[in-house]
């Protein structure tokens, strides 16, 4: 994707908890800035919504972001020269525009209550019609608007929307589209309690910002025309648009932890690494030319916007457990010992730990898996499953004596030590191995035994061996 440059942007409010829909949408966003030549990634944050927005909010969502791998080049605690890139601090900008748009006389003062509003809305619905404002403050005098503000009565702003206008613009993933003005009916651009609205703090920044490319949730595309028309009205450039296709549950309804599609910090709380959730993001809804494991760099290079599809993706957590495992295969012993964290605790002080991660990285998802591994290594006894018990019943007791006499004569020569048992008892392939692991391990299944076998060291080996014995003898 050398198109460009893209100026993109990633706008969210600090209200909660990133889903995975607005985590693909800054991932798209910041792929599409960095794809094209020249590119800029803006991150703003829309925090007018003084009641719900809180910093410790923000906070969590900046450093998940960087968690993430996305960086941007400019942001509030970065700086830039559009700044400041938080909307509760831009109220002179809007006051400016709101000023403009008055004068133009192409706002009115609305003071319908909730109740008028839904009122209405339900009449026309009724009636065969789409609901829109009905005007019923349009044409209010100067007198009538100052008694009413006497009173007490506080009004939201309304932008005049021109009637009989048709506003078109080609999103670069749903293709030409085009709405009637009067079908959308005029709209809010100030709340009653004096803050800004979406439509208009939210067009007024990706213009005043320089933002090229705006790719947001399909949920917004009935508000493009809304925002066209605003932009036109002030004389401000436009952006390009790209509305992605909503991500919902595996059931077709809305995100929702209930339905397995945690938030950003869920999955992370987890232990789902980032390279996985990058992977898996990236072909939400979008084609990657190369099926495989991509690092950041590469996702980077394949990504293209035009590849993105216009249906709904659904998220699918097999396929988030697939790239998991991929990360895992990936990731450096150093990154796996970091991630692994106290999970490793228990090998002890002093334990290599990066030769029990390479041992183990195999079998690992996220990182309670490795508890029972450690458990392995570092006890005296493993509980021993019902499949292992048929294997030491099957081999029987002489395998064992057999097994713990030629240890110590290729203690640290595990290759050694299994022929010199396959030698002995003529056993091989699995009648061989399958006893060994059920005795050594408790299990049928799990990591490459030899390098287990090491880090259980010799007392704990053999301990495994005798106790084998005795359940092969029936004691």
């Amino acid at each position: 994707m050398s198109a460009g440059p893209h100026i993109t942007r990633f706008a969210p409010s600090p209200t909660g908890s990133l889903h995975l829909g607005n985590a693909r949408t800054a991932l798209f966003s910041f792929l599409a800035a960095r794809a094209s030549d020249g590119g800029r990634f803006v991150l703003r944050i829309e925090d007018t919504d003084a009641e719900r927005s809180r910093d410790e909010l923000l906070d969590r969502q900046l450093e998940e972001l960087r968690w993430l791998g996305i960086e941007w080049d400019e942001g509030p605690d970065v700086g830039g020269p559009h700044g400041p890139y938080r909307q509760s601090q831009r109220a002179d900008f809007y006051a400016s525009a709101l000023d403009r748009l008055a004068r133009d006389g192409l706002t009115y003062p609305c003071f319908c209550t909730p109740e008028e509003l839904q009122f209405s809305r339900k009449a026309q619905l009724a009636a065969g019609r789409p609901p829109r404002y009905a005007r019923t403050c349009a044409n209010l005098g100067a007198a009538e608007i100052e008694r009413r503000r006497a009173t007490g009565l506080k009004p939201a702003i309304r932008f005049r929307v021109p009637d009989k206008r048709a506003v078109e613009f080609d999103d670069l993933i749903h293709g030409p589209q085009r709405f009637l003005s009067d079908d959308i009916g005029d709209f809010v651009i100030q709340r009653a309690d004096g803050s800004v609205a979406f439509f208009l703090g939210n067009a007024l920044d990706d213009s005043a910002m320089g933002i090229t490319l705006v790719l947001r949730g399909d949920d917004h595309l009935a508000n493009t025309p809304r925002q066209l028309l605003l932009l036109e009205a002030l004389g401000m450039r436009l952006p390009a648009y790209g509305h992605l296709p909503l991500v919902l549950a595996p059931t077709g309804s809305p995100l929702s932890k209930r339905e397995g599609a945690a938030s950003l910090t869920d999955l992370r709380e987890q232990g789902y690494l980032p390279g996985a959730l990058r992977n898996y993001l990236v072909r939400l809804g979008h084609a990657c030319d190369r099926d495989g494991w991509l690092t950041l760099p590469e996702t980077i290079a394949d990504f293209d916007i035009r590849r993105t599809s216009r249906s709904a993706a659904r998220f699918d957590e097999a396929q988030l457990r697939h790239w998991q495992r991929e990360a895992v295969i990936h990731a450096s012993d150093q990154e796996l010992d970091q991630w692994l964290g106290s999970h490793l605790d228990a090998l002890g002080p002093g334990a290599d730990h990066r030769a029990f991660v390479a041992a183990v990285r195999g079998n690992v998802l996220l990182p309670g898996d490795v508890d029972g591994l450690v458990t392995m290594v570092t006890q005296p006894s493993v509980p021993v499953t019902a499949d292992a018990k048929a294997q030491i019943a099957e081999a029987g007791p002489d395998y064992f004596d057999s097994a713990s006499r030629l240890f110590g004569d290729f203690h640290g020569d595990f290759k050694g030590w299994t022929r010199a048992i396959a030698e002995t008892t003529g056993r091989k392939g699995a009648k061989l191995f399958m006893p060994l692991r059920s005795a050594l391990t408790g299990d049928t299944h799990g990591p490459e035994l030899a390098p287990l076998v090491s880090l259980m060291g010799p007392e704990r080996a053999l301990a495994r061996l005798e106790q084998a014995r005795r359940l092969a003898a029936g004691q």
